[in-house]
């Protein structure tokens, strides 16, 4: 295990913003979206030294589903996903929320032993996650800031804070070489389920051939 009492940082733009690639794809983008999150979030809640799911998100549905689920929730005011990731880690370390916002839910801040942990940031696009994988590349990181590439080994799935320190995230195109540049440790585990994020109606076919998301599940 990398560490006891873990927070999962996991950001979500607005359900009509996200995944733009992926418009065509599914008759209800909105609730294709809303799957691909509540799946992955639900995946890392089961994960092994993961104390709490916070969805970093300011679309009110998302909020309430993600919520039911067990996930907490912090208001995105972020002016990307990067500063988003850098509010939240820093509230998660302060045991407050970002400026103007404020955690709610069954995973909110107010949990002094969860708020003491280490942060890591998962993107909302993991749907086939196993929590045996996500526990082994916490496991893997040993403490030390790290990150997991995606399946083109182009992208990132994973950004792990080393405990008490800066998250640091780079997220963006070829963030897996700016996450690397700027000190993080690439790790090699294969992974597979992690490591697929669905970015595209390929990606989603791959999934789906796993037998993840099938079919619309979002009432």
């Amino acid at each position: 295990m990398y560490a006891p009492g873990v927070t999962v940082l996991v950001p979500l733009k607005p359900l009509a913003e996200a995944k733009s690639r992926l418009r065509g794809a599914a008759a209800r983008h909105e609730d294709l979206v809303l799957d691909l999150a509540r799946a992955t979030v639900s995946a890392a809640l089961a994960a092994e030294g993961v104390a709490r799911v916070l969805v970093v998100t300011r679309d009110s549905r998302a909020a309430a589903v993600l919520r039911a689920c067990g996930a907490g929730v912090l208001a995105d005011e972020g002016r990307d996903l990067n500063d988003a990731l850098r509010r939240a880690a820093a509230a998660v370390a302060g045991g407050d929320a970002p400026p103007g916002g404020a955690p709610v839910g069954p995973g909110d801040l107010s949990r002094p032993a969860a708020a003491a942990g280490p942060v890591v940031a998962l993107p909302a696009d993991v749907p086939a996650l196993r929590p045996t994988e996500l526990s082994e590349a916490l496991a893997a990181a040993a403490g030390r800031r790290a990150f997991v590439p995606d399946a083109a080994g182009v992208g990132t799935v994973l950004l792990v804070a080393a405990p008490g320190g800066a998250l640091d995230p780079r997220f963006g195109p070829g963030s897996a070489g700016a996450h690397e540049r700027s000190g993080a440790l690439r790790l090699a585990g294969t992974w597979p389920t992690l490591r697929r994020d669905v970015d595209t109606a390929a990606d989603l076919a791959v999934v789906r051939g796993w037998g993840v998301l099938c079919e619309d599940v979002t009432a």
